[in-house]
């Protein structure tokens, strides 16, 4: 049950992994704009977004990535760099999944399945013609 297995993911996700996106997102936006505020607040905006996706609450999700987007019109960091970090914490939380659920197949299938599904929520949709 494909649906029950991604609601299972997303409700483990849901558990532990913010701080792990938190701590992932200060040290790229770190590594980007340097130690300071505006990479704390970006983290922060950024993982609002993680946390409405997760939840899959999309008007929370979509108001989340307007501010995002927004604060970031005021860096060096555009649609494409938020693309790539979102890849990077899909790829840290695989890691994870993989490394601490690698002996439970219906967890670790779980956890996939869910990762797959943000990985479709966090893509942005083009926009209509």
């Amino acid at each position: 049950m494909p649906n029950g297995d991604i609601a299972l993911g997303l409700a483990g996700l849901q558990e532990w992994s913010e701080p792990v996106i938190f701590d992932r997102l200060l040290d790229i936006y770190r590594d980007c704009l340097g130690v300071g505020v505006s990479a704390w607040s970006l983290a922060r905006l950024h993982a609002s977004v993680w946390r409405a996706a997760i939840k899959g609450d999309i008007e929370k999700f979509e108001a989340a990535r307007a501010a995002l987007t927004s604060a970031l019109s005021e860096h060096p960091v555009g649609g494409d760099d938020v693309a790539a970090i979102d890849a990077e914490i899909l790829t840290e939380l695989l890691d994870i999944v993989m490394a601490r659920f690698q002996r439970s197949s219906g967890a670790a299938r779980a956890y996939h399945l869910a990762l797959i599904a943000l990985a479709g929520r966090l893509t942005p949709q083009p926009a209509a013609a």
